[in-house]
Protein backbone atom coordinates (compact mmCIF):
# COMPACT_ATOMS: atom_id res chain seq x y z
CA UNK A 1 0.00 0.00 0.00
CA UNK A 2 1.40 3.05 -0.81
CA UNK A 3 1.56 6.31 1.62
CA UNK A 4 3.04 9.26 2.54
CA UNK A 5 3.40 10.95 5.82
CA UNK A 6 1.52 14.81 6.87
CA UNK A 7 4.11 16.74 9.01
CA UNK A 8 4.08 19.56 11.14
CA UNK A 9 6.66 22.06 11.53
CA UNK A 10 5.74 21.95 14.97
CA UNK A 11 3.04 20.86 17.54
CA UNK A 12 -0.15 23.01 17.09
CA UNK A 13 0.40 23.64 13.71
CA UNK A 14 -2.76 21.89 11.98
CA UNK A 15 -1.09 18.61 11.20
CA UNK A 16 -4.45 16.86 12.03
CA UNK A 17 -6.94 19.25 10.08
CA UNK A 18 -4.02 18.85 7.83
CA UNK A 19 -4.90 15.01 7.25
CA UNK A 20 -8.28 14.90 7.73
CA UNK A 21 -8.45 17.27 4.67
CA UNK A 22 -6.03 15.17 2.88
CA UNK A 23 -8.28 12.29 3.59
CA UNK A 24 -10.99 13.75 2.58
CA UNK A 25 -9.47 14.72 -1.22
CA UNK A 26 -8.21 11.32 -1.59
CA UNK A 27 -11.73 9.90 -0.82
CA UNK A 28 -13.42 12.63 -3.07
CA UNK A 29 -11.35 11.83 -6.00
CA UNK A 30 -11.85 7.95 -5.76
CA UNK A 31 -9.36 6.65 -3.68
CA UNK A 32 -9.51 4.52 -0.62
CA UNK A 33 -7.81 5.70 2.00
CA UNK A 34 -5.89 4.17 5.46
CA UNK A 35 -5.43 6.68 8.17
CA UNK A 36 -2.30 6.19 10.68
CA UNK A 37 -1.06 7.92 12.82
CA UNK A 38 2.72 8.44 14.05
CA UNK A 39 3.51 7.99 17.64
CA UNK A 40 1.39 6.62 20.82
CA UNK A 41 -1.55 8.74 20.54
CA UNK A 42 -5.14 7.57 20.82
CA UNK A 43 -7.09 10.79 19.87
CA UNK A 44 -5.77 11.92 16.62
CA UNK A 45 -6.88 8.47 15.35
CA UNK A 46 -10.19 8.34 16.53
CA UNK A 47 -10.42 11.96 14.15
CA UNK A 48 -9.12 10.00 11.22
CA UNK A 49 -11.78 6.91 11.78
CA UNK A 50 -14.61 9.75 12.01
CA UNK A 51 -13.26 10.69 8.46
CA UNK A 52 -12.11 7.80 6.92
CA UNK A 53 -14.36 5.39 8.01
CA UNK A 54 -12.14 2.60 9.15
CA UNK A 55 -9.27 2.60 12.52
CA UNK A 56 -6.56 4.35 12.00
CA UNK A 57 -3.13 2.28 12.67
CA UNK A 58 -0.66 3.26 15.07
CA UNK A 59 3.09 3.70 14.27
CA UNK A 60 5.85 3.64 16.36
CA UNK A 61 8.61 1.87 16.87
CA UNK A 62 9.66 1.95 20.17
CA UNK A 63 6.05 0.33 21.67
CA UNK A 64 6.20 -2.09 18.09
CA UNK A 65 9.65 -2.65 16.90
CA UNK A 66 10.35 -1.69 13.40
CA UNK A 67 8.99 -5.09 12.25
CA UNK A 68 5.74 -4.81 14.03
CA UNK A 69 5.27 -1.31 12.88
CA UNK A 70 5.87 -2.29 9.23
CA UNK A 71 3.00 -5.26 10.22
CA UNK A 72 0.60 -2.56 11.34
CA UNK A 73 1.08 -0.62 8.48
CA UNK A 74 0.51 -3.20 6.15
CA UNK A 75 -2.88 -4.81 8.38
CA UNK A 76 -4.13 -1.62 7.58
CA UNK A 77 -3.52 -1.88 3.87
CA UNK A 78 -5.70 -5.83 4.43
CA UNK A 79 -8.65 -3.74 5.39
CA UNK A 80 -8.34 -1.05 3.06
CA UNK A 81 -8.24 -3.58 0.40
CA UNK A 82 -11.05 -5.69 1.88
CA UNK A 83 -13.47 -2.69 2.13
CA UNK A 84 -13.04 -1.85 -2.23
CA UNK A 85 -15.97 -2.95 -3.49
CA UNK A 86 -17.20 0.35 -5.16
CA UNK A 87 -16.35 0.67 -8.91
CA UNK A 88 -15.31 3.93 -8.60
CA UNK A 89 -12.27 2.78 -6.32
CA UNK A 90 -11.57 -0.87 -8.46
CA UNK A 91 -8.40 -0.89 -9.68
CA UNK A 92 -6.88 1.23 -7.85
CA UNK A 93 -4.68 0.61 -5.09
CA UNK A 94 -5.24 2.37 -1.30
CA UNK A 95 -3.57 5.10 -0.26
CA UNK A 96 -2.24 5.02 3.65
CA UNK A 97 -2.41 8.76 4.91
CA UNK A 98 0.13 8.73 8.52
CA UNK A 99 -0.41 11.94 10.32
CA UNK A 100 3.29 13.09 12.15
CA UNK A 101 3.93 13.98 15.87
CA UNK A 102 4.76 16.79 17.29
CA UNK A 103 7.69 18.34 14.83
CA UNK A 104 9.37 16.68 12.34
CA UNK A 105 12.20 15.97 13.66
CA UNK A 106 11.04 16.70 17.50
CA UNK A 107 11.68 13.78 19.80
CA UNK A 108 13.94 10.43 19.84
CA UNK A 109 11.02 8.85 18.24
CA UNK A 110 10.27 11.19 15.86
CA UNK A 111 8.06 11.52 12.71
CA UNK A 112 11.00 11.59 10.87
CA UNK A 113 12.38 8.27 12.08
CA UNK A 114 9.32 7.01 11.36
CA UNK A 115 9.13 8.52 7.90
CA UNK A 116 12.29 7.07 7.17
CA UNK A 117 11.71 3.26 8.65
CA UNK A 118 9.04 2.95 6.32
CA UNK A 119 10.54 4.49 3.63
CA UNK A 120 7.43 7.06 2.87
CA UNK A 121 8.04 10.14 1.57
CA UNK A 122 6.91 13.95 3.76
CA UNK A 123 4.59 16.57 2.63
CA UNK A 124 5.09 19.24 5.19
CA UNK A 125 2.59 21.69 6.74
CA UNK A 126 3.64 24.82 7.17
CA UNK A 127 1.54 27.90 9.15
CA UNK A 128 1.38 30.62 6.23
CA UNK A 129 -0.91 32.70 7.63
CA UNK A 130 2.17 35.50 8.26
CA UNK A 131 4.55 34.45 5.57
CA UNK A 132 4.67 34.23 1.48
CA UNK A 133 8.26 33.47 0.28
CA UNK A 134 9.36 32.08 4.23
CA UNK A 135 7.08 30.05 3.96
CA UNK A 136 8.72 27.98 1.26
CA UNK A 137 12.41 29.02 2.60
CA UNK A 138 11.10 26.90 6.22
CA UNK A 139 9.78 23.85 3.61
CA UNK A 140 13.48 23.57 2.17
CA UNK A 141 15.10 24.52 5.28
CA UNK A 142 13.10 21.10 6.75
CA UNK A 143 14.39 19.26 3.90
CA UNK A 144 17.95 19.96 3.81
CA UNK A 145 18.05 19.54 7.68
CA UNK A 146 17.48 15.90 7.02
CA UNK A 147 21.58 15.80 5.97
CA UNK A 148 22.59 17.26 9.12
CA UNK A 149 20.76 15.39 11.28
CA UNK A 150 21.67 12.14 9.58
CA UNK A 151 18.20 10.78 8.82
CA UNK A 152 16.95 9.61 5.30
CA UNK A 153 13.61 12.15 5.54
CA UNK A 154 12.69 12.99 1.64
CA UNK A 155 10.24 15.92 1.89
CA UNK A 156 8.28 15.60 -1.33
CA UNK A 157 5.53 18.08 -0.88
CA UNK A 158 3.89 21.33 1.06
CA UNK A 159 0.37 22.25 2.55
CA UNK A 160 0.19 25.49 3.23
CA UNK A 161 -2.31 26.07 6.14
CA UNK A 162 -4.23 29.17 7.18
CA UNK A 163 -3.15 30.84 3.32
CA UNK A 164 -5.43 32.97 1.63
CA UNK A 165 -5.64 32.29 -1.81
CA UNK A 166 -4.98 34.84 -4.73
CA UNK A 167 -1.33 36.73 -4.25
CA UNK A 168 -1.13 34.90 -0.94
CA UNK A 169 -1.15 31.37 -1.97
CA UNK A 170 1.28 32.28 -5.88
CA UNK A 171 4.09 33.33 -3.25
CA UNK A 172 4.38 30.86 -1.99
CA UNK A 173 3.63 28.19 -4.81
CA UNK A 174 6.34 30.40 -7.08
CA UNK A 175 9.23 30.75 -4.38
CA UNK A 176 9.00 26.50 -3.81
CA UNK A 177 12.10 25.00 -5.27
CA UNK A 178 11.23 22.72 -8.42
CA UNK A 179 11.66 19.32 -6.13
CA UNK A 180 9.08 19.94 -3.31
CA UNK A 181 5.64 20.01 -4.88
CA UNK A 182 3.09 22.85 -3.66
CA UNK A 183 -0.18 20.53 -3.21
CA UNK A 184 -2.56 22.88 -1.80
CA UNK A 185 -3.54 25.20 1.38
CA UNK A 186 -6.01 25.19 4.21
CA UNK A 187 -8.02 28.67 4.19
CA UNK A 188 -8.09 30.01 7.56
CA UNK A 189 -11.99 29.50 9.30
CA UNK A 190 -12.57 28.79 12.91
CA UNK A 191 -14.65 25.58 11.68
CA UNK A 192 -11.31 24.01 11.06
CA UNK A 193 -10.38 24.24 14.28
CA UNK A 194 -10.75 21.48 16.72
CA UNK A 195 -10.85 22.00 20.67
CA UNK A 196 -8.78 20.64 23.41
CA UNK A 197 -8.53 19.74 26.93
CA UNK A 198 -6.53 17.47 29.03
CA UNK A 199 -4.83 14.51 27.03
CA UNK A 200 -5.30 16.55 24.00
CA UNK A 201 -8.39 16.78 21.13
CA UNK A 202 -11.25 15.93 22.16
CA UNK A 203 -12.10 12.88 20.45
CA UNK A 204 -13.41 12.49 17.09
CA UNK A 205 -17.26 11.71 18.09
CA UNK A 206 -17.10 14.10 20.53
CA UNK A 207 -16.35 17.34 18.20
CA UNK A 208 -16.37 16.57 14.92
CA UNK A 209 -15.11 19.00 12.12
CA UNK A 210 -17.88 20.25 10.43
CA UNK A 211 -18.03 17.56 7.44
CA UNK A 212 -18.94 20.73 4.72
CA UNK A 213 -16.27 23.27 6.21
CA UNK A 214 -13.76 19.88 5.51
CA UNK A 215 -14.57 19.24 1.85
CA UNK A 216 -14.45 22.67 1.35
CA UNK A 217 -11.06 22.41 2.39
CA UNK A 218 -10.44 19.90 0.71
CA UNK A 219 -11.19 21.15 -2.63
CA UNK A 220 -7.98 23.18 -1.89
CA UNK A 221 -5.79 20.18 -2.05
CA UNK A 222 -4.41 18.73 -5.30
CA UNK A 223 -5.32 14.55 -4.47
CA UNK A 224 -3.99 13.95 -7.90
CA UNK A 225 -0.44 15.12 -7.20
CA UNK A 226 -0.30 13.49 -3.32
CA UNK A 227 -1.83 10.10 -5.18
CA UNK A 228 1.92 10.60 -7.38
CA UNK A 229 4.08 11.53 -4.72
CA UNK A 230 3.01 8.16 -2.65
CA UNK A 231 5.01 5.20 -2.56
CA UNK A 232 4.77 1.65 -0.69
CA UNK A 233 7.23 0.67 2.34
CA UNK A 234 8.93 -2.49 2.45
CA UNK A 235 7.28 -5.46 3.06
CA UNK A 236 7.74 -7.35 7.05
CA UNK A 237 7.84 -11.05 7.70
CA UNK A 238 4.66 -12.06 8.79
CA UNK A 239 3.53 -13.05 12.21
CA UNK A 240 3.34 -16.04 13.68
CA UNK A 241 -0.72 -16.08 14.86
CA UNK A 242 -0.34 -18.51 17.94
CA UNK A 243 -2.84 -20.99 18.81
CA UNK A 244 -6.26 -19.77 19.00
CA UNK A 245 -6.90 -21.03 22.66
CA UNK A 246 -10.64 -20.75 23.05
CA UNK A 247 -10.08 -18.13 26.67
CA UNK A 248 -12.51 -15.50 26.77
CA UNK A 249 -11.62 -11.75 27.29
CA UNK A 250 -14.04 -9.36 28.48
CA UNK A 251 -12.76 -5.85 26.75
CA UNK A 252 -14.08 -2.96 28.28
CA UNK A 253 -15.16 -0.35 25.53
CA UNK A 254 -17.56 2.78 26.57
CA UNK A 255 -16.36 6.18 27.16
CA UNK A 256 -14.42 6.26 29.89
CA UNK A 257 -12.22 3.13 28.28
CA UNK A 258 -11.47 4.45 24.78
CA UNK A 259 -8.10 4.06 24.38
CA UNK A 260 -7.74 0.99 22.80
CA UNK A 261 -5.48 0.00 19.41
CA UNK A 262 -7.01 -1.61 16.92
CA UNK A 263 -4.25 -4.07 16.92
CA UNK A 264 -4.83 -4.63 20.34
CA UNK A 265 -8.47 -6.05 19.77
CA UNK A 266 -7.24 -8.07 16.44
CA UNK A 267 -4.43 -10.07 18.22
CA UNK A 268 -6.48 -10.84 20.87
CA UNK A 269 -9.25 -12.09 18.78
CA UNK A 270 -6.42 -14.33 17.14
CA UNK A 271 -5.70 -15.92 20.83
CA UNK A 272 -9.11 -16.00 22.11
CA UNK A 273 -12.80 -15.28 22.16
CA UNK A 274 -13.50 -10.99 22.83
CA UNK A 275 -16.22 -9.59 24.52
CA UNK A 276 -17.02 -6.15 24.92
CA UNK A 277 -18.75 -4.80 27.70
CA UNK A 278 -19.83 -1.04 28.62
CA UNK A 279 -19.02 -0.41 32.49
CA UNK A 280 -20.35 3.18 32.51
CA UNK A 281 -23.88 2.01 30.69
CA UNK A 282 -24.72 -0.42 33.09
CA UNK A 283 -23.20 -3.58 31.62
CA UNK A 284 -22.33 -6.28 34.08
CA UNK A 285 -19.12 -8.41 33.32
CA UNK A 286 -19.87 -11.16 31.14
CA UNK A 287 -18.60 -14.48 31.39
CA UNK A 288 -15.23 -14.74 30.59
CA UNK A 289 -11.70 -15.61 32.11
CA UNK A 290 -9.89 -12.78 32.08
CA UNK A 291 -10.68 -8.95 31.84
CA UNK A 292 -9.13 -5.85 29.78
CA UNK A 293 -9.41 -2.22 31.13
CA UNK A 294 -7.84 0.11 28.79
CA UNK A 295 -7.48 3.95 29.06
CA UNK A 296 -9.46 6.41 29.08
CA UNK A 297 -11.41 9.01 31.01
CA UNK A 298 -12.52 7.24 34.05
CA UNK A 299 -12.55 10.60 35.55
CA UNK A 300 -15.03 12.17 34.19
CA UNK A 301 -17.92 9.27 34.43
CA UNK A 302 -16.50 8.33 38.24
CA UNK A 303 -20.07 8.78 39.64
CA UNK A 304 -21.00 6.04 36.75
CA UNK A 305 -18.47 3.67 37.64
CA UNK A 306 -18.96 3.83 40.81
CA UNK A 307 -22.33 2.06 40.56
CA UNK A 308 -21.49 -0.24 37.79
CA UNK A 309 -21.87 -3.69 38.54
CA UNK A 310 -19.15 -4.96 36.37
CA UNK A 311 -16.58 -3.48 38.87
CA UNK A 312 -18.48 -5.33 41.74
CA UNK A 313 -18.35 -8.20 39.87
CA UNK A 314 -14.64 -7.73 39.55
CA UNK A 315 -14.54 -6.54 42.98
CA UNK A 316 -15.78 -9.90 43.72
CA UNK A 317 -14.27 -12.63 41.34
CA UNK A 318 -10.75 -10.87 41.51
CA UNK A 319 -9.93 -12.62 44.89
CA UNK A 320 -10.92 -15.42 43.41
CA UNK A 321 -8.67 -15.26 40.32
CA UNK A 322 -9.63 -13.72 37.83
CA UNK A 323 -6.92 -12.21 35.50
CA UNK A 324 -7.11 -8.43 35.27
CA UNK A 325 -5.28 -6.04 33.38
CA UNK A 326 -6.04 -2.08 33.78
CA UNK A 327 -3.71 0.35 31.58
CA UNK A 328 -3.96 4.06 33.03
CA UNK A 329 -8.06 4.51 33.60
CA UNK A 330 -7.87 0.86 33.80
CA UNK A 331 -5.55 1.13 36.67
CA UNK A 332 -7.67 3.86 38.00
CA UNK A 333 -11.03 1.69 38.14
CA UNK A 334 -9.14 -1.06 39.67
CA UNK A 335 -8.16 1.28 42.37
CA UNK A 336 -9.66 1.84 46.01
CA UNK A 337 -11.18 5.22 45.17
CA UNK A 338 -10.57 7.97 42.70
CA UNK A 339 -10.54 11.77 43.61
CA UNK A 340 -11.80 13.87 40.93
CA UNK A 341 -13.60 17.61 40.31
CA UNK A 342 -13.67 17.72 44.37
CA UNK A 343 -15.66 14.29 44.86
CA UNK A 344 -13.95 11.23 45.99
CA UNK A 345 -15.58 7.33 44.25
CA UNK A 346 -15.17 4.09 45.24
CA UNK A 347 -13.77 2.21 42.14
CA UNK A 348 -13.19 -1.54 42.43
CA UNK A 349 -11.32 -1.27 45.20
CA UNK A 350 -8.82 -4.42 43.94
CA UNK A 351 -5.27 -2.83 44.05
CA UNK A 352 -4.10 -0.90 47.13
CA UNK A 353 -4.30 2.40 45.99
CA UNK A 354 -6.06 5.67 45.88
CA UNK A 355 -5.84 8.31 42.90
CA UNK A 356 -6.31 11.44 42.57
CA UNK A 357 -6.83 13.71 39.60
CA UNK A 358 -4.11 16.61 39.15
CA UNK A 359 -3.90 20.08 37.94
CA UNK A 360 -1.06 19.26 35.20
CA UNK A 361 0.16 16.18 33.41
CA UNK A 362 2.38 14.18 35.88
CA UNK A 363 3.68 11.97 33.24
CA UNK A 364 4.51 12.13 29.49
CA UNK A 365 7.00 9.58 27.80
CA UNK A 366 7.83 6.45 26.06
CA UNK A 367 8.52 4.12 28.90
CA UNK A 368 10.51 0.97 29.74
CA UNK A 369 9.31 -1.58 32.24
CA UNK A 370 11.55 -4.18 33.41
CA UNK A 371 9.34 -7.44 35.12
CA UNK A 372 10.74 -8.25 38.51
CA UNK A 373 8.52 -10.71 38.81
CA UNK A 374 5.84 -12.83 36.54
CA UNK A 375 2.75 -10.95 35.87
CA UNK A 376 0.01 -11.47 33.82
CA UNK A 377 1.46 -9.48 31.07
CA UNK A 378 4.95 -10.40 30.98
CA UNK A 379 7.32 -13.10 32.75
CA UNK A 380 10.11 -12.23 35.84
CA UNK A 381 12.99 -10.83 33.72
CA UNK A 382 11.21 -9.32 30.74
CA UNK A 383 11.53 -5.80 29.00
CA UNK A 384 8.08 -3.86 28.00
CA UNK A 385 7.97 -1.09 25.78
CA UNK A 386 5.08 1.41 26.00
CA UNK A 387 4.05 4.96 26.76
CA UNK A 388 2.01 6.91 29.27
CA UNK A 389 0.34 10.26 29.58
CA UNK A 390 -1.95 10.87 32.18
CA UNK A 391 -2.92 14.05 34.86
CA UNK A 392 -3.34 11.42 37.83
CA UNK A 393 -1.59 10.16 40.45
CA UNK A 394 -1.70 7.01 42.08
CA UNK A 395 -0.98 6.70 46.09
CA UNK A 396 -0.63 2.97 47.00
CA UNK A 397 -0.92 1.45 50.47
CA UNK A 398 2.91 1.02 51.79
CA UNK A 399 2.83 -2.92 51.20
CA UNK A 400 1.61 -2.83 47.70
CA UNK A 401 3.31 -5.04 45.03
CA UNK A 402 4.56 -3.83 41.93
CA UNK A 403 5.65 -6.18 38.64
CA UNK A 404 7.64 -3.65 36.93
CA UNK A 405 11.23 -1.35 37.93
CA UNK A 406 10.48 1.39 35.69
CA UNK A 407 13.85 1.80 33.31
CA UNK A 408 12.08 4.69 31.63
CA UNK A 409 9.13 6.99 32.17
CA UNK A 410 7.61 7.74 35.58
CA UNK A 411 5.58 4.55 36.21
CA UNK A 412 3.59 4.74 39.58
CA UNK A 413 5.91 6.38 41.73
CA UNK A 414 9.25 7.02 39.19
CA UNK A 415 10.51 3.45 39.90
CA UNK A 416 8.29 1.32 40.27
CA UNK A 417 5.06 0.52 37.74
CA UNK A 418 2.08 -2.10 37.83
CA UNK A 419 0.64 -3.12 41.15
CA UNK A 420 -0.26 -6.39 41.13
CA UNK A 421 -2.93 -8.08 43.79
CA UNK A 422 -4.18 -11.54 43.26
CA UNK A 423 -3.97 -12.11 39.40
CA UNK A 424 -5.02 -8.28 38.78
CA UNK A 425 -2.68 -5.75 37.77
CA UNK A 426 -2.52 -2.40 36.63
CA UNK A 427 -0.31 0.10 35.05
CA UNK A 428 0.24 3.81 33.95
CA UNK A 429 2.11 2.31 30.81
CA UNK A 430 0.26 1.67 27.70
CA UNK A 431 1.52 -1.65 25.61
CA UNK A 432 0.85 -2.31 22.24
CA UNK A 433 -0.20 -5.77 20.90
CA UNK A 434 3.45 -6.01 19.50
CA UNK A 435 5.38 -5.88 22.62
CA UNK A 436 3.59 -9.57 23.30
CA UNK A 437 2.07 -8.46 26.42
CA UNK A 438 -1.71 -9.44 25.19
CA UNK A 439 -0.07 -12.54 24.18
CA UNK A 440 1.09 -13.32 27.75
CA UNK A 441 -1.82 -12.01 29.03
CA UNK A 442 -3.96 -14.97 26.89
CA UNK A 443 -1.72 -17.36 27.87
CA UNK A 444 -1.93 -16.55 31.48
CA UNK A 445 -5.69 -17.73 31.20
Amino acid sequence: MDGIVVAGTSSGVGKTVATLATLRALSAAGYEVQPAKAGPDFIDPSHHAAVAGRPSRTLDPWLEGEEGMRRNYYRGAADACGSRSSARSAGSTPVCVVEGMMGLYDGDVSTARVAALLDLPVVLVVDASAGMESVAATALGFREYAAHAGIDVDVVGLIAQRAHGGRHERGIREALPADIAYLGRLPPREDLEIPDRHLGLHMGDEAPLDREALSAAAEHLDAERVRELARAPPRPEPREKGPQTGARVAVARDDAFRFLYPATVERLRERAVVETFAPTAGDDLPECDGVYLPGGYPERHAAALSESPALETIRERAPEGLPVFGECGGLMALAETLEADGETHEMAGVLPADVRMCDRYRALDHVELLARRDAPTARAGETLRGHEFHYSEARPAGDARFAFDVARGRGIDGERDGLLEYRTLGTYAHVHAESGAFDRFVESL
